[in-house]
């Protein structure tokens, strides 16, 4: 038996397999609003052979945007625009499917990665970006606005406010951004949250205001779906935050109605020191699974499926969250159950697509084309 290929429960919801497609900008909206570009992207996402889709990160505020070209659910148009995406994937899929829900902070108001990525100048449309404290995030950045607490105040009800659209839209699950070094792990990193009020200072004074707009969108979003949170387990860079805090936080949201985590790190400094390498962050996801209980995802230049296998045999987490992978290969699953030996019906494909079902081919010659 594949432990990748078994089922996994997550709230009322149970998935046929361990394998996620993790969020993945697109940075190809307009005003927020998603595109036909997302439909192409998405739907092939959901015919992956994954079990459930993570759609990108979408700003609960204009302000909240990394890019100008990406996705919000902040609008009525948002909304509409992501209903009519969600209603091409359903029509292809049973994939269950979610989103994530974000702020960028201090790193918003910047170009797409292929413009350069650095932030927008004045001339170009940049706009204020919001931290919980005055601190830039590199010396060519400007200096953010730290919020005071009737902003904080507004801000909630914002992330209340797309907590409701996507329950309107039919989503069945909501991922929290907290980590990457955007809003949230802003304000739980002691790197960029230097505030001397209830929110600064100790972890439970960092975790303070994220958790209490966590509780805020469990208490809006329906009872029977669940919610989740992509969380960081180092920012790889000294005096910063750290496995033992993510350990804590990944407990504090449980307690507050969360069914899972996806741990992840890094990106709240610039000059961090990010050891990259296959498989580089799953001992994060290990102790957060294994010292709190919480269902876990893996990430982190995942690509093969022995390494995924491994991953999930040990007991390092309970699925894995893909992306660059499925950018590549957007056939992963598929490719993954014909590498790893497992029935071709316990991975179903579209009619349309069946014909290419390993089932159909000589023996011997779909794992020829695979490893070619």
């Amino acid at each position: 038996m594949s432990k990748l290929f078994s089922p996994l429960n997550l709230g009322n919801v149970t998935l046929p397999n361990r394998i996620t497609v993790a969020p993945m900008c697109q940075y190809s909206a307009i005003d927020g609003s998603m595109t036909d570009w997302h439909i192409m992207h998405l739907g092939n996402m959901a015919l992956s052979g994954a079990s459930m889709l993570v759609i990108e990160a979408a700003g609960v505020v204009p302000e909240g945007r990394i890019t100008p070209q990406c996705v919000g659910l902040y609008s009525d148009a948002n909304e509409e625009a992501l209903a009519r995406v969600m209603k091409f994937v359903r029509s292809v899929s049973p994939i269950v499917t979610g989103i994530q829900l974000a702020h960028a902070g201090r790193k918003a108001s910047s170009h797409r990665p292929w413009n350069g990525r650095g932030p927008l100048k004045p001339n170009e449309g940049a706009w204020q970006c919001d931290a919980p404290s005055a601190v830039q995030l590199a010396a060519e950045w400007p200096t953010p606005h730290a919020l005071t607490h009737e902003e904080m105040a507004r801000a909630k009800q914002a992330w209340v406010a797309a907590t409701q659209r996507a329950a309107r839209v039919g989503l069945d699950f909501i991922e929290v951004h907290s980590t990457h070094g955007y809003l949230f792990s802003e304000f739980l990193s002691p790197l960029s949250n230097k505030r001397t009020d209830e929110y600064g200072g100790s972890l439970q004074n960092r975790m303070r205001w994220p958790l209490e707009v966590f509780r805020a969108m469990r208490d809006v979003w329906p009872a029977d779906k669940f919610m989740g949170a992509k969380i960081s387990g180092s920012d790889f860079a000294e005096g910063g935050w750290t496995p033992d805090d993510a350990v804590v936080y990944a407990g504090e949201l449980k307690k507050a109605g969360a069914a899972f985590v996806t741990v992840s790190g890094g990106g709240v400094v610039l000059d961090a020191k990010v050891p990259i390498g296959p498989g580089y962050q799953v001992p994060f996801a290990q102790r957060v699974k294994q010292e709190t209980g919480i269902t876990t995802g893996a990430v982190g230049l995942i690509t093969d499926p022995h390494q995924a296998e491994e991953i999930l045999s040990s007991g390092k987490a309970d699925f894995i969250s893909l992306a660059r992978a499925l950018l590549f290969n957007p056939r992963w699953g598929q490719h993954a159950a014909v590498t790893l030996g497992v029935d071709g019906d316990s991975m179903p494909y579209a009619p349309q697509y069946d014909r290419g079902s390993p089932k159909l081919w000589p023996p011997g010659k779909t794992l020829g084309i695979l490893s070619a």
